[in-house]
């Protein structure tokens, strides 16, 4: 993708345009997804409790499918994750345990706290920029770095090794 220049750009320019949204706003991405998901569960949990008393039938959560594709292995590792991570948030919405409902709540609530302190959207960024230069770097330079990397390598095999 960083071989395109209108791509990457424009690219690099939206990620540009939400980092100082999100430092103009001072909202840390780390808490929003934090409390996105505490609230997300907490409806979840009392609509499948509330669903007993009512009888109406418990949310259904949707499974992520996609076609069938070799090219797109990547894509469907994804979509197993994915698939995967909403069971375990059917499994933990649906109220049969408590305790872990409660104890994911509140490890939610503490990852909002830690990503108040920390901006998680700045690192995102920078790794992010990173991305999008290293190769290019890399491409230009690689007959300099490839026998610093071999130096570096045995150095640390070393240090390994003597530890």
């Amino acid at each position: 993708m960083w071989r395109n220049k209108k791509i990457s750009a424009g690219v690099l320019g939206g990620a540009t345009a939400c980092w100082v949204l999100f430092e103009l706003l001072e909202y840390h991405l780390l808490t929003l997804v934090g409390h996105i998901l505490i609230l997300s569960l907490a409806v979840l949990f009392l609509w499948s409790n509330a669903a007993t008393f009512i009888n109406k039938s418990p949310p259904r959560i949707p499974e992520v499918q996609l076609p069938e594709d070799p090219f797109l292995e990547v894509a469907s590792a994804l979509r197993i994750e994915i698939n995967r991570a909403l069971a375990v948030l059917r499994d933990i919405a649906s109220g049969r345990d408590l305790k872990k409902f409660l104890a994911v709540i509140a490890g939610l609530w503490v990852l909002s706290i830690v990503g108040s302190w920390c901006n998680f959207l700045t690192l995102f960024y920078i790794c992010f920029v990173l991305l999008h230069t290293l190769p290019v770097l890399y491409e230009k330079y690689e007959d300099k770095i490839d026998p610093f990397a071999e130096k570096a390598t045995i150095e640390i095999k070393k240090q390994v090794c003597s530890v």
